[in-house]
């Protein structure tokens, strides 16, 4: 089945990552690739980094020719910051002045910084925040580009956007697919809506002033899922407990909601399920509502499927929080690395990545195919089952 794993540190040489289980001949566009690293970088309230790191992907192995050849891709993403860390980081043993160690004592709250401490017995805090750091998150979208490119054979299209920031509007945005799809590149927030998006950039201004962090709601649609990814069968087979796994893995995620998610559950039934149609012409069962996000049972439904993460602020502020050194236990105020003041926009586009990573597993699962046409022609023996249903 399809897999993949990252590996890498934040100020370390490069990020790199494997995914396994592409089907042979499926045609790789590196430039398609590179643009999904590109729109993780971009945001309005992004930090000095993402004017360092222009991420760029390079494929070692797997790909031939422009198409995968069935056997393990592996990626490498240089950190372009490496030049200043390469002491601080180096692999092999150096004795580094304290003065020049960087070495990080006093825990952000919020951060990995103190529980990993704890659990690894680590005296040196950095050895947790730079795997820990959202910076490896680079490998997670460029592996979820591969996975788009897959689903794209396929017909499905994956979009994000951002629904609230900082509590603006006061409630999450609710849009169609060509509304988000009609984002202009160049939104500062992947924000559909021109008044809610202005009332954001002044508020990050604000924050930035006030040395403070913003949280706030992303939402990733797919469109063109087929019925019956997933399983009602087994707790881990289901789909929806996948992609809430998936979304909740992102750093700084401390919610996920599929389709009406929370707002359901204050309803009743009769304004929650989404009642049930047949459109003879075309062979498929209708649903004048989409409340479920496209799941049911932890099975797609054929409709969009649509997933929210819900951000807390992230853990770095300017205006450092209280904290205590770990080895004096006195008070001391948080360590403080150069940071973002809100990342809603980029979170989105990890989720997109997140969200095709557990479809493409989900087709491989269902389709399998060694090769990108053995998984086509049973795609489309299963459509036509479908039709005859």
């Amino acid at each position: 089945m399809l897999k993949f794993t990252t590996a890498g540190e934040s100020h370390g040489r490069a990020l790199v990552a494997i995914v396994e289980g592409l089907p042979a001949g499926l045609p790789v566009d590196v430039e398609r690739l590179n643009r999904e690293l590109e729109r993780r970088q971009w945001g309005y309230g992004r930090g000095g980094r993402m004017k360092i790191e222009q991420d760029r992907a390079d494929i070692l192995s797997g790909v031939r020719h422009g198409l995968t050849l069935g056997s393990p891709v592996a990626l490498l993403i240089e950190n372009k910051d490496w030049s200043h860390w390469t002491e601080i980081m180096a692999a092999e043993k150096l004795d580094v002045p304290p003065e020049k160690s960087r070495r990080v004592k006093r825990p952000r709250p919020g951060h990995a910084d103190l529980a990993g401490g704890l659990k690894f017995g680590a005296r040196d805090l950095r050895d947790i925040l730079e795997r820990a750091s959202a910076r490896e998150t680079a490998a997670r979208v460029a592996c979820g580009a591969l996975a788009k490119q897959l689903l794209s054979v396929f017909g499905v299209e994956i979009l994000s956007h951002v629904v609230q920031l900082g509590g603006v509007p006061a409630e999450p945005l609710e849009l169609e697919w060509d509304a988000i799809a009609n984002i202009p590149s160049d939104a500062p927030l992947r924000c559909a809506d021109a008044e809610a998006q202005t009332r954001m950039v002044a508020l990050i201004d604000e924050t930035r002033r006030d040395g403070d962090t913003l949280g706030g709601v992303f939402e990733v649609v797919a469109r063109g899922v087929v019925t019956g990814l997933g399983s009602h069968t087994s707790w881990e087979e289901k789909l929806d407990g996948k992609l809430a796994q998936a979304l909740m893995s992102i750093p700084a995620v401390k919610a996920v909601s599929l389709g009406a998610g929370v707002e359901a559950s204050a309803q009743p039934g009769s304004r929650v399920h989404d009642e049930i149609g047949y459109d003879a012409e075309a062979q498929k069962f209708t649903r004048p509502t989409n409340r479920a996000g496209g799941l049911e049972g932890g099975i797609t439904n054929g409709e969009e499927v649509r997933a929210r993460g819900y951000l807390k602020p992230i853990s770095t502020l300017r205006r450092a929080l209280r904290s205590v050194d770990i080895e004096t236990k006195k008070e001391e105020p948080a360590a403080f690395e150069r940071s973002d003041v809100t990342v809603v926009p980029a979170a989105g586009v990890i989720g997109e990545a997140m969200v095709a990573l557990v479809l493409a597993e989900a087709m491989s699962r269902k389709f399998g195919g060694d090769s990108l046409k053995e998984m086509q022609r049973n795609f489309e023996g299963y459509c036509a089952q479908l039709r005859d249903y």
